[in-house]
């Protein structure tokens, strides 16, 4: 019997065998607290390796997250290496922006998925009409803000890739599921193991 799969590029990095930090399921509250608590027992020497599998959740925990692994290579000059394991989608892969390009890693099999950000929401109008301006502009600028945010994920996401801004914000609005070996070819990660 002969073994047809592809050759594994694992033993090009040993460092990624076992995480420090192994992330699975929602981007929620309950993500970010076990995230933190594994961070802080996770080894203060070498490179630290971070492995997330989620269909997504919380764009807010996920960029919380984020900013810690940004704010640690910052202050301490230490190497933080990302492993996307089977889905990296929505919010996994605002977290993944968070780390370099070419700190990237997807198993075998792996997909990215790339979507605008999601809201849902009723405006009541209820009370004096000069008031009801205020109302609208509000949310008006709720939106505003978040397509701004969005934004600045999206660069940090293509940042040293061969995906420009504009593609991603053209393919972004109809969910854009990005197999592992594209994910390789584009730039957005740095290899498959």
């Amino acid at each position: 019997m002969t073994d047809t799969s592809p050759a594994s590029n694992a033993r090009n990095y040993p460092l990624l065998a076992v995480p420090h930090v192994q992330l699975h399921g929602p981007v929620d509250d309950a993500m970010y607290d076990s995230f933190k608590a594994q961070v802080a027992a996770a080894p203060t020497e070498g490179p630290l390796v971070v492995s997330i599998t989620t269909l997504g959740g919380d764009p807010e925990m996920a960029r919380a997250m984020g900013d810690h692994i940004r704010l640690l290579r910052e202050y301490t000059d230490r190497e933080t290496l990302f492993l996307g394991k089977v889905a990296v989608y929505s919010a996994g892969a605002t977290f993944m922006s968070a780390f370099p390009a070419d700190s990237r890693f997807l198993t075998r099999n792996s997909r990215l998925m790339i979507h605008e950000r999601q809201m849902t929401s009723t405006i009541q109008l209820n009370g004096p009409l000069n008031a009801l301006s205020y109302t609208l502009k509000a949310k008006l600028h709720e939106i505003e803000d978040s397509i701004n945010i969005q934004e600045e994920g999206f660069r940090d996401l293509v940042r040293g890739t061969k995906v420009d801004i504009e593609e991603l914000k053209a393919k972004a609005p109809s969910n854009w599921y990005i197999e592992a070996e594209e994910a390789r070819d584009l730039g957005l990660i740095l290899d498959i193991i």
